[in-house]
């Protein structure tokens, strides 16, 4: 297949890539790098079968490229980065995803698969509603209200141009080459590598569904094929506290973490259920919490998200 990853540069794009590359498909990646970065593409730039367009997928550029390449799927990663300069950058993620689809469908794409945050799309759901299932949309903070918008503009594309969809709320993801500031398994990775103790916000006792980055790339490339017009949950529909995550990273052998003032809207208790992705991707979660910190690499945590 032809397809592009917009975001390719990035922590979960760049493993996208290597998976598709590896089942020889022909891959542009549509990156502004103003999150990512082409250190993440490394291997996959050694591998042939990949252009990289340093562009922001918004642009009229951007649109040419979709109508020249005539891609069969489009996968758009880049909707949410962790660390937006306001909140207007971040609420303009539903004017960059308007303009995307509408690239998408002046120039006939076939599929487009997004990636949303579960954890702003929920709210702040009951422990009786957990593992959350996806009827429940209510969108915590600005990131959630986005979320919510880019899930509505989806439906509009497809009831309207007929274009296919698969929006997959994504749980909490870890893996080799995520920055420490964009996810607390690589910041604690850091601080056990550094030797200092983490600060966690609030008592530690709040929970969230860890997902490794594998597990995530194979069902992002199941919906490049299954699935039409649905918002699909991809997590392991486990708890884990932050607290105990510390301990598995540090193997016990570190002090308790440094107790910091709670966040505002932060989010309790949190985990997602994988039913749906069962049933429509035939996928599941395979990689236990401790395997997967285990299998994450030696080297030092990304430069690039």
């Amino acid at each position: 297949m032809n397809i592009v990853v917009i975001g390719g540069a990035g922590f979960i794009g760049s493993h996208l890539v290597d998976r598709l590359l590896a089942e020889e498909h022909t891959v542009d990646v549509i990156d502004d790098l103003s999150n990512g970065s082409l250190a993440n593409l490394a291997d996959a730039r050694r591998a042939g079968g990949l252009k990289i367009h340093h562009l922001d997928a918004s642009s009229p550029e951007a649109s040419s490229l979709l109508g020249m390449r005539r891609p069969d799927v489009v996968f758009h990663l880049g909707l949410f980065p962790r660390r937006a300069a306001s909140v207007a950058a971040t609420a303009g993620g539903v004017v960059a995803a308007a303009s995307v689809l509408e690239a998408c469908c002046d120039h006939g794409v076939g599929r487009v698969v997004v990636a949303l945050p579960a954890t702003a799309l929920y709210g702040q759901p009951p422990v009786s509603a957990l593992p959350v299932k996806e009827g429940a949309v209510d969108p915590r903070g600005v990131r959630g209200v986005v979320a919510r918008g880019v899930l509505d503009l989806l439906v509009h594309a497809r009831e309207q141009e007929m274009l296919e969809f698969a929006a997959l709320a994504l749980a909490s993801v870890y893996g080799p080459r995520q920055r420490p500031s964009d996810g607390v398994v690589a910041s604690f990775r850091e601080a056990l590598a550094e030797g200092f103790s983490p600060t966690v916000h609030g008592d530690g006792r709040q929970t969230r569904d860890f997902v490794f980055i594998d597990d995530v790339v194979d069902a992002l490339v199941r919906a490049a094929e299954r699935s039409s017009g649905l918002l699909i949950n991809i997590g392991t529909g486990q708890q884990t506290s932050i607290r105990d995550l510390w301990n598995e990273i540090s193997g016990g052998a570190a002090g308790d973490p440094i107790v910091g003032p709670g966040r505002r809207e932060e989010l309790i208790r949190f985990a997602v259920s994988p039913v749906r992705a069962r049933i429509h991707l035939g996928w599941s979660p395979w990689t236990e919490l401790a395997d997967g910190l285990r299998r994450l690499d030696a080297r030092p945590p990304a430069s690039a998200g």
